[in-house]
């Protein structure tokens, strides 16, 4: 059985466990990290020296770096689902996972760490406030991909959609300022209707 290591409300985690149901696959999930602690115990750094979750183990195989475990899961466990079999399509579906991580996930860290983990006197409001601009400039470019087809991955989910459908989220649960980006709001309304988005994703903020 796969084992996953990682706190639930972690949006790394949360990326794996979304991906593993939508697989269909059975995992064991064990509780490290954040409240949790454990990161810093040999057992867990001789499974990842950087000592940060999520973490899988697979049978004899070991890996971390959330993106790469779900890449991982999606072709192994959901090959022409999750994973598609055109190089063309699964191109574009690493193009939207690396997008989310490496250029949406800079402002979007400022803002959910100023309103979600930080108190209400100690925010930089001047900060989080440029970082929901560019967030939201950066969101109409996934607005317009997302008026050409039903998913980033294209017709049907794919592992293109997991790193943004994570953290889009917080984007619509968040009290801040929206543009009106219809066909991303579409998208965000089609993953609450998946039960596993549901279960794993679509939770308060924490």
């Amino acid at each position: 059985m796969l084992k996953i290591w990682g706190r639930s409300n972690s949006n790394n985690v949360k990326k794996v466990l979304w991906c593993a149901a939508e697989a269909g696959i059975a995992y064991e999930r064990i509780d490290v990290g954040g409240a949790y602690g454990g990161l810093d115990r040999p057992e867990f750094a001789a499974l990842n020296p950087n000592q940060t979750i999520p973490v899988v183990e697979d049978s004899d195989l070991v890996l971390w770096e959330s993106n790469a475990i779900v890449r991982y899961i999606a072709s192994r466990y959901a090959p022409g689902m999750l994973y598609a079999d055109d190089p063309s399509r699964r191109a574009l579906a690493d193009l939207w996972m690396d997008w989310a991580s490496l250029t949406f996930l800079p402002p979007f860290i400022t803002i959910f760490q100023g309103l979600v983990r930080t108190p209400p006197a100690q925010r930089d409001m001047e900060a989080i406030d440029a970082a929901v601009a560019r967030a939201a400039r950066l969101l109409t470019i996934a607005d317009d991909q997302l008026a050409r087809q039903p998913y980033l991955s294209g017709a049907s989910l794919g592992m293109g959609d997991i790193p943004l459908g994570v953290l889009i989220h917080a984007w619509f649960t968040l009290p801040i300022e929206r543009p009106d980006l219809p066909n991303l709001a579409r998208w965000y309304d089609q993953l609450l209707t998946r039960p596993a988005y549901q279960k794993l994703v679509a939770q308060p903020l924490s």
